[in-house]
């Protein structure tokens, strides 16, 4: 298995797994996701993969040429005057294919991420994860994530 940037022939199989991850989404929260969506529209996975990939790198494993699972990180830089100046390196969305997961594939893919952070000088990694998506919290769980801080709500 090979990990590095995703290219435009990979967009077939990167879209095939970000409706594999939306559906995840969906079956947890049917209020908020809708049926047969995904993240990002083909003409943005283009542009995404055709540009420099400077400040929103997008990693792939790959076998026999076939995408197995895919990383999109984001670089982010302070917000505020009065916060450290640090860069993290945010993952938006790490995804295996689902009929692979359990073969180490996602921790290749995050650990190729974690060194590659490191190599740009970052201080953190960060994510999100769904709290209806148990299976991706236990999975970076044991990559060693902890909580940085709590997203609450009330359905009104």
């Amino acid at each position: 298995m090979e990990i590095r940037r995703a290219e435009v022939k990979d967009i077939p199989r990167v879209e095939a797994l970000l409706y594999q991850v939306h559906e995840v989404h969906r079956q947890g929260r049917p209020d908020l996701f809708l049926p047969g969506a995904k993240k990002y529209t083909s003409e943005e996975l283009t542009e995404l993969f055709t540009k420099e990939q400077k400040e929103r790198p997008v990693f792939v494993a790959v076998e026999n040429d076939t995408v197995l699972g895919y990383c999109f990180c984001i670089f982010e830089h302070p917000a505020h005057e009065n916060e450290v100046n640090i860069t993290t390196l945010y993952i938006d969305d790490l995804c295996v294919d689902e009929t692979l997961r359990g073969k180490h594939i996602g921790k290749a893919l995050y650990d190729y991420v974690v060194a590659f952070a490191k190599e740009q000088k970052c201080y953190r990694i960060t994510l999100n994860v769904w709290e209806c998506n148990p299976t991706a919290r236990a999975f970076y769980d044991s990559m060693g994530l902890s909580p940085l801080k709590t997203v609450l709500e009330q359905i009104l």
